[in-house]
């Protein structure tokens, strides 16, 4: 699975005012109900060039924008699939990510865009990762509340042979770079990272190696997270963990973990594990919001109007947004005057305003919960606490 950072989310809210399609559907990974994943992404391409052709463009035009990702429906591709499927498509540029979410049916042309169903990924609703460290494997997962997945490392972690490699011959541990394999009876991950043997907690040098190993472990995973605002749940025999504790700057790593032998646990068993650490993490923090939200009201420091709160999202003053996934606000703002125009239903160069409240808050560093419409804290699609 490819992650999705807040520098690719920047660069598709950043593209070109042009006219930009966007497409998520739910796919299926494995078993028979895969054979679904190419029929609703059939229908979501002619739906898509249906509303092409009705926001002005001509038949010819709209079928030779979307011929590149028709291109993609090929055996292969449905292979390696997730829990979703997000297709962007404008004159420029075509991506496409697999990730861990449910995505609702949906396409939908604009003059940029539509990002909210991605959002979930970033600073809400149960997107975790755990950290398996092994003497035989570190992997990487990456979980929602649903689905987990690992991480390819090859090429991020550097092996413990490589971190001790300038160290003092009598300091260095045997070690190997792993390969991919059985371990434990487990097919390890695609990139095995090292292997390490060592004489069992009791070693003192074994720890000062560990120590240093971790180290540029967390380095390295600092630069791949270093967009994340995920918890990371750390798993591992009960006396590695404090080492990397003590190595670690993530800074949202749990303080509770999963002890034991990670080799023996399946990425199931893991995920199964890890969301009872991390889901009231989750909750906690969605009810602190809302909570904050409903004590600011009426302050000034708070709103449920998108038209206060789109101009202060612009402006980097949304500390904190929650959002309804399944609602759509329609019209228009002005970048140059800071208003905004709020229409029933969708005009011509309409943009949807939920969407573009939530792109702005998160590209300025807040946070943005994105809930279904029974969990709003009022009976609006949107609610803001400002920074100021």
């Amino acid at each position: 699975m490819k992650l999705l950072s807040i520098a690719e989310l920047e660069k598709l809210a950043k593209q070109p005012r042009t006219i930009c399609v966007s497409i998520f559907l739910p796919t299926y990974h494995a078993g028979s109900d895969t054979q679904q994943n190419p029929i609703r992404f059939r229908n979501l391409i002619r739906e898509a060039e249906e509303r092409l052709i009705e926001h002005g463009c001509r038949s010819e035009d709209a079928n030779n924008l979307l011929e590149p990702v028709k291109e993609l429906d090929e055996y292969e591709f449905w292979q390696h699939q997730s829990d979703g499927l997000a297709i962007f498509r404008s004159q420029d540029l075509l991506r496409y990510y697999s990730l861990p979410i449910d995505f609702a049916e949906l396409a939908i042309v604009s003059d940029r865009f539509y990002l909210k169903p991605l959002f979930p990924l970033f600073n809400s609703d149960g997107h975790f990762y755990v950290l398996a460290l092994s003497h035989h494997l570190i992997r990487l997962l990456e979980g929602t509340h649903h689905h987990i997945e690992e991480i390819d490392l090859t090429g991020v972690l550097p092996s413990l042979e490589e971190v001790l490699r300038f160290e003092e011959p009598e300091r260095q541990t045997p070690s190997h770079t792993g390969t991919p394999g059985a371990v434990g009876g487990r097919r390890a991950a695609p990139g095995g990272v090292t292997v390490f043997h060592g004489h069992g907690a009791g070693d003192e040098d074994e720890k000062e190696n560990l120590s240093l190993y971790f180290h540029r472990v967390n380095e390295a995973l600092q630069e791949l997270l270093k967009e994340e605002h995920a918890p990371l749940v750390l798993a591992g025999v009960e006396y590695l963990l404090p080492i990397y504790r003590e190595a670690n700057t993530y800074a949202y790593l749990m303080d509770a973990g999963i002890t034991g032998n990670p080799e023996l646990l399946t990425a199931e068993e893991l995920h199964t594990q890890a969301w009872e650490i991390v889901k009231p993490y989750f909750l906690q923090a969605q009810q602190e919001a809302i909570a904050q939200y409903r004590e600011l009201l009426g302050t000034g420091k708070a709103t449920s109007q998108i038209t206060e709160t789109i101009p202060a999202a612009s402006q980097g003053r949304v500390d904190k947004l929650i959002v309804a996934l399944n609602q759509q606000q329609w019209g228009t703002f002005d970048s140059d005057t800071q208003t905004v125009q709020v229409h029933p239903n969708a005009e011509p160069n309409d943009e949807e305003l939920l969407d573009l409240a939530a792109t702005q808050t998160i590209l300025n560093g807040g946070i943005v919960y994105a809930v279904e419409s029974e969990d709003m804290p009022d009976d609006t699609p949107l609610a803001a606490v400002f920074r100021y």
